[in-house]
């Protein structure tokens, strides 16, 4: 691979992208668990206090959110062994396929002392893993098609992660006793095959050339990144398009049980909605390099929101109309998955050629933050509005009125901000020819 050495690599080998990717399966399969379903599984089947595990897993959620800056900046700084992104990523491996075993895992005696110490720990993990991990993806090559191509690889490395943990309560059992076993199956694979593919990947793919010609601050990184226009440009349409969604994310289980009355479709909806996102990652590829990442990814934004619209009028029993529209939304998920962390490689070379100092490790904080705080604002958003409405998941049968207010909110609520975020990247100013000539000033 011709960058790693000080080259322009302009197509890597498949087998490098594959071998890079993999690390991402396991990562997927443990971060839905962690977010989903721990809160249900220590409250109901290891008996602790329902507030309690609430109030645990916000404190765990603040944490996560504070520990991003930092380890984005020590992902920056690590220089051991002058491996600079891979060494810090694999000495990340020990601690997260750890503590996910033990939170996975726990022995019956387990209490809430036991779920803060592997919680908080797996959060820190979870995060130090994740940021030199794709810091290191957007650093293997300084070519404009090329990132979209590594970009794919690990994002469809994710898909297969997640649709990995969505689909194992179907294949062992949904029953609450077998459902634990499906989460241990999940804590023996996270903990087998993140050292194995971190491992793999570490030997296997180069190191990124570090093109920081000067060393900078931590003060003087934020303040370069708060005048990085293409970076702010960048940053806040993926927290609209993000909060746009995570509105029908959050209001999926109660859209499908309630408004389609089909509450044992949600899984097989579920997994339709994903496997076909692992269709659209090549669609996504090839539409970035015939009109560009930021129109190709505009286009899907619009198209989605056309779609996504008919679902609001969908009632009792339309199960094949969503099965549809699961299908085509599914396969443009793939564009905002695999466009905007290879543009997010593109703001980076604005910041380097301004100022000699190459921190992706920071800007992927940064892109981590803005992915937490769009779905905190969305679930913040949601569930006073369904209040508003009177829908209320405890109740048998809601009220028309309620139902059409869960319609309104799942399936319309999303077009706004995703229509500004449109606006806002539709003339975006860094394309394949503007980040060429940052590539050479660098």
């Amino acid at each position: 691979m011709g960058e790693a050495s000080g080259g322009t690599a302009y197509r890597s080998q498949a087998s490098t992208l594959i071998l890079y990717a993999l690390p991402a399966l396991p990562l997927a399969a443990l971060a839905l668990p962690l977010f989903v379903i721990v809160p249900t599984f220590y409250s109901e089947v290891m008996g602790l206090p329902v507030a309690a595990v609430g109030g645990v897993l916000f404190a765990i959620r603040i944490l996560d959110a504070a520990s991003d800056p930092m380890f984005g900046w020590l992902a920056d700084r690590w220089n051991a062994f002058g491996c600079r992104r891979r060494g810090f990523f694999l000495a990340s491996i020990p601690l997260t396929a750890c503590a996910a075993f033990m939170l996975f895992w726990p022995p019956q005696t387990a209490g809430l002392g036991y779920l803060v110490l592997w919680g908080g720990l797996l959060s820190l993990g979870f995060t130090w893993s994740s940021l030199p991990y794709t810091a290191w993806g957007a650093e293997l090559s300084n070519d404009y098609v090329e990132r979209t191509r590594i970009a794919a690889f690990r994002e469809g490395s994710t898909l297969l992660g997640t649709l990995t943990a969505i689909s194992l309560p179907f294949v062992v059992g949904s029953t609450v006793t077998v459902g634990v076993e499906g989460l241990k199956t999940i804590a023996v694979l996270v903990a087998v095959l993140l050292p194995i593919t971190g491992l793999a990947a570490f030997v296997f793919v180069p190191e990124p050339v570090n093109r920081s010609t000067r060393d900078v601050n931590i003060v003087q990184s934020l303040l370069l990144m708060t005048k990085n226009r293409p970076f702010l440009r960048l940053i806040a349409a993926f927290l609209l398009n993000g909060f746009a969604n995570a509105v029908p994310a959050t209001l999926f289980l109660y859209f499908v049980s309630d408004r389609l009355g089909a509450p044992d479709w949600r899984g097989a909806f579920l997994l339709l909605y994903f496997a076909c996102a692992v269709l659209g990652v090549p669609l996504a590829v090839k539409a970035a390099r015939r009109w560009s990442k930021h129109k190709a990814w505009s286009g899907a934004m619009l198209a989605t929101c056309s779609i996504f619209a008919v679902s609001g009028f969908l009632g009792d029993g339309d199960l094949v109309a969503f099965g549809a529209i699961c299908v085509c939304t599914g396969v443009l998920l793939a564009f905002d998955l695999v466009l905007p962390p290879s543009m997010q490689a593109d703001v980076i070379d604005n910041h380097t050629a301004v100022s000699g100092s190459q921190r992706s490790g920071m800007y992927f904080a940064a892109w981590a933050l803005a992915t937490k705080l769009s779905l905190a604002a969305a679930v913040g958003a949601v569930f006073p509005l369904l209040s508003v409405f009177g829908f209320d998941p405890a109740q048998e049968r809601s009220s028309p009125d309620a139902l059409k207010g869960l319609s309104m909110l799942y399936a319309w609520a999303p077009i706004v901000p995703k229509l500004a975020a449109i606006g806002l990247m539709w003339g975006f100013p860094i394309d394949r020819v503007a980040q060429r000539e940052l590539i050479g000033r660098i």
